[in-house]
């Protein structure tokens, strides 16, 4: 496959781009539309797409290793293909490119097994029909969650003030404190902060500002009163909207905001045309609580070195030990 920069693409790539995804169900997540991969572009990270005659792939090149466009935010990973169709991983090495690492690659790719070292969950909430569609769909721990969060909700407007939803604002001064808010939890839990890197701030702005039909960044907030209680910022394409970067103020945490926001926005989902919210990988407490179901996302790396290979399988069979001792000490 060759290599060329995403600005390179000629209208009838774009169109084969659209065509594959559209034939493709398990390509219906907003990271595989193609504004994504330009808005990752456009904000100062250059895209390159690997063309084959029955293939696409958005990737970075970094050094000699290929990694999925967006990474490391990019949760949902693979190359576009027709359903059914064989790919063979090793297309994508030669001519200077060593290796293709992925850590969120969407369940059922042909070809990927032998590279694929781990798999984790990735929940999603089935939002068709909006609040009562939800709960017909929920479990118990849902349901409860979603009673308590409209009791705190009226709680906070007798405490704070008028409650007040936007389920899909242009304000960037929100998407500033989204932002400011996401970078304190970053610090708070030892997490590699996101936007330490020049251009991803702006990556959100350029997303915030695009409005095509099929494709849309979608900023919500929740306030009570004059205070920001949560909020949160992603993508959205046709019926799936992404669950990317929720925030909430630490100050008002009693109130399980996180909670009257997606209450909120389930509620909302009719009007945004959403029938689904994938909430992306992790095992989180409020995913395991507010899923109606799971798909899998695997981890591994596309190499012809050995060693490379066992050094990257030892690390991502490590990570889960990693992480519930990281979690421990803090």
């Amino acid at each position: 496959m060759r290599l060329l920069p995403f600005h390179e693409l000629s209208l009838e790539q774009l169109d084969t781009w659209h065509g594959l995804r559209a034939a493709n169900p398990a390509l219906d997540s907003p990271f595989f539309h193609p504004r994504f991969a330009g808005a990752v572009h456009a904000s100062g990270r250059a895209v390159h797409v690997a063309v084959g005659e029955d293939a696409l792939l958005a990737c970075h090149l970094i050094g000699s290793t290929l990694r999925p466009a967006g990474w490391p935010g990019a949760d949902f990973q693979g190359p576009l293909l027709a359903p059914g169709t064989a790919f063979e991983p090793l297309r994508l090495l030669g001519k200077g490119v060593t290796g293709f690492e992925f850590d969120h690659l969407v369940e059922g790719v042909a070809g990927f097994d032998r590279w694929t070292v781990t798999r984790r969950a990735s929940p999603y909430v089935e939002v068709e029909g909006g609040l009562d569609g939800y709960l017909a769909r929920a479990s118990k721990a849902g349901k409860d969650n979603m009673g308590q969060a409209r009791r705190r909700a009226a709680k906070a407007g007798r405490e704070l003030g008028p409650v007040r939803f936007a389920a899909d604002s242009l304000d960037e001064d929100a998407l500033a404190r989204v932002i400011e808010l996401k970078r304190a939890q970053y610090r708070a839990t030892g997490a590699r902060d996101y936007f330490a890197e020049p251009g991803r701030a702006d990556l959100l702005k350029l997303l915030l500002h695009t409005r095509e039909p099929d494709f849309s960044g979608i900023l919500s907030t929740l306030h009570a009163g004059p205070h920001l209680l949560a909020a949160h910022f992603g993508i959205r394409s046709g019926g799936v909207l992404h669950w990317w970067f929720p925030v909430y103020d630490p100050g008002h945490a009693k109130l399980a905001p996180g909670w009257i926001l997606l209450r909120e926005l389930v509620l909302a989902a009719p009007s945004l045309g959403v029938e689904r919210i994938d909430l992306g990988r992790g095992d989180d407490e409020y995913k395991r609580r507010a899923k109606t179901g799971e798909t899998t996302v695997g981890q591994g790396l596309v190499t012809r070195n050995p060693v490379r290979r066992a050094a990257r399988t030892a690390l991502e069979r490590a990570r889960p030990t990693l992480s519930r001792m990281k979690r421990r000490l803090t």
